[in-house]
């Protein structure tokens, strides 16, 4: 199982996704509300994934994923982005982000998605 820091400015989205991972057995190192905390959290956490949504204030989830991997390569994120955003996904996977989940997210789906990366 993954240690995880979820990185969204929804606080309903934070709450659903803290669910679905550790009913999964997941640990919730951490939660941030933007990509500023998000890259902070990061640094502090030192998580196995992070799950990012795109559309954030401050900065948003693509800065965020290019601080983060320019920080630790190797690390995985997860983009998480509403539908219809397909700009942005082209954007985030030149960026280097390892999977993504369409909101509003299905529980197997965020569960696949780390099993893929890790």
């Amino acid at each position: 199982m993954a240690n995880v820091l979820i990185v969204d400015d929804s606080r309903t989205s934070r709450k659903i996704l803290r669910t679905i991972l550790e009913r999964a057995g997941h640990t919730v190192v951490g939660e941030a509300s933007n990509g500023e905390e998000g890259v902070r959290a990061f640094q502090e956490h030192k998580p196995e994934v992070v799950t990012m949504d795109v559309t954030m204030p401050v900065i948003d989830g693509v800065e965020a994923l290019k601080m983060i991997k320019a920080l630790r390569p190797e690390s995985k994120v997860i983009m998480v982005t509403a539908a219809g955003k397909d700009s942005k996904v082209t954007e985030c996977i030149k960026a280097g982000a390892d999977e993504f989940v369409t909101k509003p997210y299905e529980d197997e789906a965020i569960i696949n998605a780390i099993a893929k990366i890790i």
